[in-house]
């Protein structure tokens, strides 16, 4: 029986691994990447926000007006409200006014308090609708709700057309992303850093402020001195936008 020396073994071994070990060295040199290079390469990025505003006319108003009446019954102030109302939203739709819609009926009573009594002296109703009229034609449109019936006019506001706000949204748009551009390339080109690519877009706006809003409430006898000549200035709405760009270099 042959005996197999200690120093043999050894030797067998070593040449079962010799194939072996560099293939396995050589997959790990190709896969393992050092944390520290792996950091630097997530952090080599520029994160920018540009601003963007269109400022476009308001050429269109939006009237909230009624009528209210008081009396000693119930159905004899429904009865002059209907009347009224009736006669007012037939005015404004002969003037073919845009979104008149009702937008609150109320009918309440009224008390007085005579030593800590309440006593019933009457009812109060309201109807109040709500139109939009391009601005030019307002104050025409108000002298003649109020000849027509109209007792109240709760609001007026003021806001741009819709295709005109939609083509300033864009336009905003476009002036923010290129205001972030400019800020990138200026910070970056005075570090002596060169720009690559884009890595990630965000919209954070692009809207309008709330309409232009005037209160101007009115009872019977401040709408008899409604002065129809006085014109109805409507002013500028501002659209904004912010897009924040994020660059890598």
């Amino acid at each position: 029986m042959k005996t197999i020396k200690p120093k043999e073994i050894v030797k067998s071994i070593h040449q079962l691994l010799s194939p072996i070990l560099p293939l396995t060295l050589g997959i790990l040199s190709l896969t393992f990447t050092p944390p520290a290079i792996a950091q630097e390469q997530s952090l080599r990025t520029l994160t920018v926000t540009g601003q963007g505003s269109e400022t476009i006319p308001t050429t269109l108003t939006q009237v909230q007006l009624g009528v209210e009446v008081e009396g000693p019954t119930a159905e004899e102030v429904q009865q002059e409200v209907a009347r009224r109302s009736a006669a007012v939203v037939d005015l404004l739709r002969s003037r073919r006014v845009e979104k008149l819609q009702t937008t609150g009926i109320r009918l309440s009573p009224n008390y007085r308090y005579d030593n800590r009594i309440r006593r019933l002296v009457g009812y109060s109703a309201t109807n109040i609708v709500s139109f939009r009229i391009s601005t030019e034609q307002a104050g025409n449109i108000l002298d003649q709700a109020i000849q027509a019936g109209a007792s109240r006019i709760d609001n007026v506001s003021f806001v741009a057309e819709d295709d005109a706000i939609s083509t300033a949204q864009q336009d905003a748009l476009r002036d923010a992303t290129q205001d972030a551009q400019q800020q990138a390339n200026t910070v970056l080109y005075a570090l002596d850093l060169t720009p690559e690519e884009i890595v990630n877009i965000q919209i954070n706006s692009a809207s309008t402020p709330p309409p232009r809003l005037i209160s101007v409430g009115r009872t019977d006898a401040l709408a008899a001195e409604f002065d129809a000549t006085t014109p109805v200035v409507g002013g500028e709405q501002t659209v904004r936008a912010q897009v924040t760009l994020q660059i890598s270099y």
